[in-house]
């Protein structure tokens, strides 16, 4: 009966190995990985403390980037939430290796302090851009990100921003100043698109997910093969 109680237990060992390998693949399984990575430009913007910032800048981690607004009302809080909770099932080994960044689509409005306070609400970890408008239109040009100034909204309508499950003005100082902007929102207002797009450490732009696999638990699940496969 030895014999009998070694091979159940050999046995037990493989199955246990085939579930642990189903569930924490060592390949991203989700999401959509580019033919070829893009190497983003050298844009010049300016992150959420002021500074002066790249796009390409990925400062040796992994980028999750989101193009989004701070008076988004639905889609952009529940994005950020969502990554702070996918974040916050990685080890703190992982963790250190990961960083969320919200592109400002609204740059008249969301200068440095607004991105600041808007995204201390979901983590104090969680980084901005902001800038001229035509650099962040350029910056959603390159990443496949549709980002589509509407028409002007008759006088009376209040301010409007969208966003579009497709996928694919200067705020250079800290303080905001947006009531002072003529048009104000609605002069910088966008529909865009509301993907999180996965830049690795050398600043390649390498893989998307839709808004879909955000909300359905794709990324999260692929979070630490993304790290291992483009995390270094």
């Amino acid at each position: 009966m030895k014999w009998l109680t070694a091979v159940l237990l050999a046995l037990a060992a493989v199955l246990g190995g085939l579930l642990i390998y189903k569930n924490v693949s060592p390949t991203p399984q989700g999401g959509t990985a580019l033919d070829a990575p893009i190497v983003l430009p050298a844009l010049r913007l300016v992150n959420e403390r002021g500074e002066t910032a790249s796009l390409s800048d990925s400062g040796g981690r992994l980028r999750l980037v989101f193009f989004g607004f701070a008076r988004c009302p639905d889609v952009c809080p529940a994005t950020l939430a969502r990554l702070k909770n996918d974040l916050a099932g990685l080890t703190p080994a992982q963790r250190e290796r990961v960083q969320v960044q919200l592109v400002t689509v609204d740059p008249e409005h969301d200068r440095p302090n607004v991105l600041r306070d808007y995204l201390g609400r979901f983590d104090p970890t969680f980084t901005g851009l902001t800038g001229d408008a035509a650099i962040i239109d350029e910056a959603a040009r390159v990443m496949f990100v549709a980002n589509i100034a509407p028409l002007p909204e008759p006088e009376g309508h209040g301010d409007h921003l969208e966003h579009t499950g497709a996928q694919g003005g200067s705020a250079l100082s800290s303080e905001d100043h947006s009531d002072e902007v003529p048009g104000g929102a609605n002069v910088a207002a966008r529909v865009h698109g509301d993907q999180v797009s996965v830049v690795d450490t050398r600043g390649r732009f390498v893989r998307v997910y839709g808004n879909a696999n955000v909300t359905g638990g794709e990324l999260r699940r692929d979070l630490p093969a993304l790290i291992r496969l483009y995390g270094s």
